[in-house]
C-alpha cells in the first residue's frame, strides 16, 4: 500500500530543561519529495529531525515514519535500516582517522553488504560525487565540500527509503554547496521512491526545494512550497518572505541594510598591505603568495572555498601565526608576531565562538578589558559603552550559552571591540544567525565602518554579505583570484549573480568534479533496491565491524596506542622498582658521648648489619634535628656519656635511640632491627666479656614457604599485574566509547541497525586483545627482569587473566555509559578502580584482616580473586584445580557488568 504521507506529527513537544524545544507541533510531510526545513539556528530543526531518524527519544506526542510508530523500539528497528541520518556539522557522521573507503567499508558492514556488493556500491557512489581518486585519504584530511559528500555516500551505502539531512552544507562553499544539490538531484531521478527531509539555514538553496517548512521557536510558521511562500508574503525572495513569516514582535522596525558608499581619495591610508604572504604546514601550502591591500574605513569580504586558506591569512594579520613567506603591514608598521602594540590595534572574531562560556556577559567584556590593558579606571566606561551600543543590557548577567545565538554573535563582537581596535577581522561570524539578527549585525558593522572609521576585514559564504563589502577577494587553494568590487566581479565573469561568478571563478582555477570517469548511474552494476529485510536481533558482521574499526583507529592514534601497548611496561617498571616493602639500606648516624673502646665496640655492631648504611657522626642535638629533618639520617643512636663506665660498675644505662616517625611501619620495622641488634650485642658482651650463656633452653626456628628470603618483589611484582590490567584497559575503553559521544559519531549508534550489545562487544574486543598481550609481556618481564619466577601453571592465570580483562574493559564499557567526557570518564576509571584495588583487594593487608564494609568490598572485587590468582601462580605453584573459586567468582561478575553496560547504554539521545 502506498502512503501519503512519509511522516506524520501530532502534539510533538521536546523539552532540554527548561527550555522547549518544540511547542504542539503537528504536521504531515509528503512523500516522494524533497521537503525542507528553513529556519536559524536554535528553532527546533535539528531536534524534530532527531525525533523522525529515532536518533532522541520522544517526550510527549506521536511521530509516524514510514507508517511505523517510532516510539516503539520493535518498530524503529524494523523501520532504522529504511532511513539515512546525516546530522549537522561537517563529517559528524564520519570518523576522521579513517579513509574514504574504510568509512564506506564499515557503514556497508553496519547494513549487512557482502564484499562484492559493498565493493559496487564504493566504487559508483565515489565515482558520482568526484570521492574516488581520494579512497585512500583519511577523512579528517578532506575539504568540508567532500566530507559532506562522504557523509552522504555514508548515508546512501543501504539505498533508504526516507533520507535525512541537518544543515548538510552550512559552512560550505558555494560550488560544494552547487554540486551537493546537483547531486541530490540525479540521485531522486534514479531513486523517485525515495523521500528527502533537508533543514537548511541558506534560503537560496531552499527555492530549489518542493516543499518547505518555515520554523521558528518550536513552532511551524507556515508550509507550502517556495512560489507560495513567495506569493503569501509578497516576497520576491525566501529571505524576505522568511522575515514576513518571523511574529511581528520580532520584525518590528525592521528595515532592509543600506550601506553608505565609502569615499577614498588618493591620501586615504592603507590599513592592511600584503605583499607574498605564504604559509606552509610542512609539505602543505595552505597560503600561497598572496598579495592585497585594504584602505582605513573599508568592509574588505574573503570569499573562497572550504580549506583555501582564508583562516590562515586572518591569523598571519593577527600575529597569531608567522609567515613563512612575505611580508604584512598594519598601519603601516610591519606585523611581528611578538610585538603586542600592534595586535593591540585589532580585535579577532573567530569562526568558532571562543568566549568563556562559565563566565557572564558582564564578566567576559571586563576580563578582555583587562587582558588589552584598558586603564582600570576606563574599564567600567568602556564596558557600559559596548553593551549600550551592542544591546547587551537584558544578558549581562547571563551565561554565553544561555543567551540566543544572534546575541552571542553580538557579544562576540563587543568583547572584540573593548578595546577599541582600529583593524576588525572576522571569521565567518554569522554562520547559523537567523536573517534578522544577521543584518542587525551587519548594521552594527556598517556603523563601525562608516562612523568609527574601522577597518573591516571579513569571511563569509552569504552572498547577500558578500554584495554588502566595499571590495572583495576571490580565493581558492591558497591563492586569490581576483579583488575588486563584487558587481565588478559579477561583469568580469559575465554572470547574473555573484555566486555564479564565484562558482565560475573557482572552476577556471581548477575547482570541482570531473565528471569524465563517473558512472551514468549512481547504481550502475547493481540494481536498485529497499532494504526491507526483517531486522536481525544479533549480527557477527555488526559486532565485527566496530572490533575492526575500533582497531584501526586504535593503530593510528599514537598516543592511545603508545598507552595501550607500553603503559602497562613502563608502569611495570616504575612500581616494580618504586614500590618495596623491605626495610632495608636504612641511613643511621652515631652520637657517641662516651667516645670510649667499648661504645665504639656497640656503634661497630650496628654498622656490621645488611639493614643499616653508616653516616657520618652526630656532634650535638641541633644537628640530631637537621640531619633528621632533611632526611639525611632515618635513626639517630645516643650513647650517653660514662657508658662504659657503668656498664663496668653494673649500673643500669639507658641508649637513646631517635627514629624518624613519619612512616609508621618503617618506624616501627626499625625498632625491630635495633631491639635485635642490642639483645645481640648483650649476649655476645655477656658471653665473651664474663663466660655467661644468655641463651635460653628452648629457641623458636622459623622458615618461610615460597618467599624464603622474604622478599617484597616477589609479592609486589605478581600483584602489579592485576592492578595495571584493571586500571589501564578500563581507562581506555572507557575512553573509546566517550569520544564518540564528544564528537557526535555516537550517532551511528543511533540511527544503524547495530544493537547496544554488539556496539559495546565490538569495541570491547580489541582492548580485550591488547590487554592479553600486555599480560604476556608483564609475566615476561616478571620472571626474566624481575627474576620472579612462576611455580604454578601459566595456562591456568592465563585462563582467570582473560576472563579478568574482559571483566576490567566491561568496567570501561560501565564507565563510559555514566559519563558524557573523556576528563569524567578517567577520573571515574582510576578512582572506583585504583581506590579498591589498593585498600580493598589484598595489595598491602590481607583480605581477611579486613573489618565491616572495607572486608564486603574485598570478598566480593574481582581483583581480590586475580590478586590471589597471580601470587598464588607465582609463588604457590598453584594449577587450575586450586583456583576453581577465582574462575567462578569471574565466570558470574563478566556477564553481570556487560549486561549492566548494556541496560545503561542508550540508544537514543534521552
Amino acid at each position: 500500500m502506498k502512503h501519503q504521507f512519509v511522516v506524520s506529527i501530532s502534539d510533538l513537544s521536546l523539552k532540554y530543561g527548561e527550555i522547549k524545544a518544540l511547542d504542539y507541533l503537528s504536521i504531515n510531510i509528503p512523500t516522494n519529495i524533497v521537503v525542507g526545513l528553513i529556519g536559524p539556528d536554535g528553532v527546533g530543526k535539528s531536534s524534530l529531525l532527531s525525533l523522525i531518524s529515532g536518533a532522541r527519544a520522544i517526550q510527549s506526542g506521536e511521530v509516524i515514519v514510514l507508517n511505523g510508530n517510532m516510539r516503539e523500539k520493535s518498530v524503529r528497528d524494523e523501520i532504522c535500516p529504511r532511513i539515512a541520518y546525516m546530522p549537522q556539522g561537517l563529517g559528524k557522521n564520519l570518523y576522521p582517522t579513517l579513509s574514504v573507503e574504510e568509512n564506506l567499508q564499515f557503514f556497508g558492514r553496519l547494513f549487512g553488504h557482502d564484499e562484492y556488493e559493498r565493493r559496487q556500491r564504493i566504487d559508483n557512489l565515489t565515482k558520482s560525487t568526484g570521492l574516488y581518486p581520494f579512497l585512500d585519504r583519511p577523512a579528517g584530511k578532506l575539504s568540508g565540500g567532500m566530507k559532506q559528500k562522504l557523509g552522504l555516500c555514508c548515508a546512501l551505502i543501504h539505498d533508504p527509503d526516507l533520507l535525512i539531512l541537518d544543515e548538510p552544507t552550512t559552512g560550505v562553499d558555494p560550488l560544494a554547496r552547487a554540486q551537493f544539490w546537483d547531486l541530490i538531484d540525479r540521485i531522486r531521478v534514479e531513486r523517485p521512491q525515495m523521500s528527502v527531509i533537508v533543514a537548511t539555514a541558506y534560503m537560496d538553496e531552499a527555492e530549489r526545494f518542493d516543499w518547505l517548512i518555515a520554523m521558528d521557536d518550536g513552532k511551524i510558521l507556515d508550509t507550502g512550497t517556495p512560489k507560495e511562500l513567495l506569493q503569501k508574503t509578497d516576497s520576491d525572495n525566501l529571505e524576505s518572505a522568511f522575515i514576513k513569516l518571523l511574529p511581528k514582535e520580532k520584525r518590528e522596525n525592521f528595515e532592509p541594510v543600506t550601506v553608505p558608499p565609502l569615499h577614498l581619495d588618493q591620501n586615504s591610508s592603507i590599513a592592511i598591505k600584503a605583499e607574498g604572504l605564504t604559509m606552509r604546514f610542512g609539505n602543505f601550502t595552505a597560503v600561497d603568495n598572496v598579495s592585497f591591500e585594504i584602505h582605513k574605513g573599508e568592509i574588505f569580504g574573503f570569499l573562497g572555498s572550504n580549506g583555501c586558506g582564508k583562516s590562515t591569512t586572518m591569523k598571519m594579520l593577527t600575529g597569531l601565526l608567522p609567515a613563512t613567506e612575505g611580508q604584512a603591514w598594519l598601519f603601516g608598521k610591519e606585523i611581528n608576531p611578538k610585538d603586542l602594540d600592534t595586535r593591540r590595534r585589532v580585535g579577532y572574531m573567530s569562526q568558532a565562538f571562543s568566549l568563556y562560556s562559565e563566565l557572564t556577559v558582564l564578566q567576559n567584556l571586563e576580563l578582555h578589558a583587562r587582558l588589552f590593558h584598558v586603564p582600570e579606571n576606563e574599564i567600567n566606561a568602556r564596558v557600559n559603552e559596548m553593551v549600550a551600543r551592542f544591546e547587551l543590557k537584558d544578558v549581562l548577567h547571563a551565561l554565553p550559552d544561555d543567551i540566543p545565538l544572534g546575541m552571542r554573535q553580538r557579544l562576540s563582537l563587543a568583547v572584540a571591540m573593548v578595546h577599541k581596535p582600529e583593524l576588525l577581522i572576522l571569521d565567518e561570524p554569522t554562520s547559523g544567525v537567523d536573517p534578522v539578527a544577521r543584518d542587525n549585525f551587519w548594521r552594527l558593522l556598517i556603523d563601525l565602518s562608516r562612523n568609527d572609521g574601522v577597518t573591516i576585514f571579513i569571511s563569509t559564504h552569504f552572498m547577500n554579505e558578500a554584495l554588502r563589502c566595499d571590495r572583495m577577494s576571490m580565493m581558492h587553494a591558497g591563492k586569490v583570484l581576483d579583488s575588486d568590487t563584487p558587481q565588478s566581479l559579477i561583469l568580469k565573469q559575465e554572470t547574473n549573480t555573484l555566486e555564479e561568478a564565484f562558482i565560475k571563478y573557482l572552476i577556471d582555477a581548477g575547482a570541482g568534479t570531473d565528471d569524465e570517469d563517473q558512472p551514468k548511474s549512481l547504481t550502475q552494476g547493481n540494481p536498485v533496491h529497499t532494504s526491507t529485510e526483517h531486522f536481525q536481533r544479533f549480527s557477527w558482521q555488526r559486532l565485527l565491524s566496530y572490533t575492526w574499526r575500533e582497531a584501526l583507529e586504535l593503530k593510528r592514534d599514537p598516543i592511545r596506542a603508545t598507552l595501550a601497548l607500553l603503559g602497562s611496561i613502563i608502569l611495570m617498571f616504575a612500581i616494580g622498582f618504586g614500590v618495596t616493602l623491605d626495610v632495608e639500606d636504612l641511613p643511621y648516624a652515631i652520637f657517641d658521648r662516651d667516645q670510649t673502646t667499648l661504645s665504639q665496640n656497640y656503634a661497630n655492631d650496628i654498622s656490621g648489619s645488611r639493614y643499616f648504611i653508616e653516616k657520618p657522626p652526630i656532634h650535638n642535638y641541633e644537628e640530631l634535628d637537621r640531619r633528621m629533618q632533611s632526611g639525611d639520617i632515618a635513626l639517630a643512636i645516643e650513647i650517653p656519656g660514662n657508658f662504659a663506665r657503668d656498664i663496668a660498675k653494673g649500673t643500669p644505662t639507658t641508649i637513646g635511640v631517635w627514629v624518624d616517625g613519619a612512616m609508621p611501619k618503617r618506624a616501627e620495622t626499625i625498632r625491630g632491627y635495633v631491639q635485635g641488634l642490642h639483645q645481640g650485642w648483650l649476649t655476645s658482651m655477656a658471653k665473651y666479656e664474663y663466660g655467661v650463656d644468655l641463651q635460653p633452653s628452648y629457641n623458636v626456628e622459623m622458615r618461610y614457604r615460597y618467599n624464603p628470603d622474604v622478599k617484597s618483589i616477589q609479592a609486589i611484582v605478581p600483584a602489579i599485574i592485576p592492578i595495571l590490567l584493571l586500571l589501564i584497559p578500563s581507562m581506555l575503553t572507557a575512553l573509546s566509547v566517550v569520544r564518540e559521544k564528544e564528537m557526535g559519531s555516537i550517532i551511528n549508534l543511533y540511527v544503524t541497525p547495530v544493537t547496544k550489545l554488539e556496539f559495546l562487544l565490538g569495541k570491547q574486543i580489541p582492548y580485550v586483545a591488547i590487554s592479553m598481550l600486555n599480560y604476556i609481556l608483564m609475566v615476561i618481564l616478571a620472571i626474566y627482569f624481575f627474576g620472579v619466577p612462576m611455580k604454578g601453571s601459566f595456562l591456568a592465570l592465563s585462563l582467570v587473566t582473560l576472563l579478568f580483562c574482559i571483566f576490567s574493559t566491561g568496567f570501561g564499557l560501565l564507565a563510559s555509559t555514566l559519563t558524557n567526557s573523556q576528563i569524567g570518564a578517567i577520573f571515574f576509571t582510576v578512582i572506583l578502580t585504583l581506590i579498591p584495588a589498593v585498600q580493598f583487594s589484598g595489595l598491602i593487608n590481607p583480605v581477611s584482616s579486613l573489618e565491616g564494609f572495607g572486608a564486603i568490598v574485598g570478598q566480593i572485587y574481582p581483583t581480590s580473586h586475580m590478586l590471589t590468582a597471580t601470587r598464588g601462580v607465582f609463588s604457590k605453584a598453584l594449577h587450575l584445580n586450586s583456583l576453581t573459586h577465582e574462575l567462578m567468582v569471574l565466570m558470574i561478575v563478566v556477564p553481570i557488568i556487560i549486561i549492566t553496560s548494556v541496560t545503561l547504554l542508550k540508544k537514543q539521545e534521552a
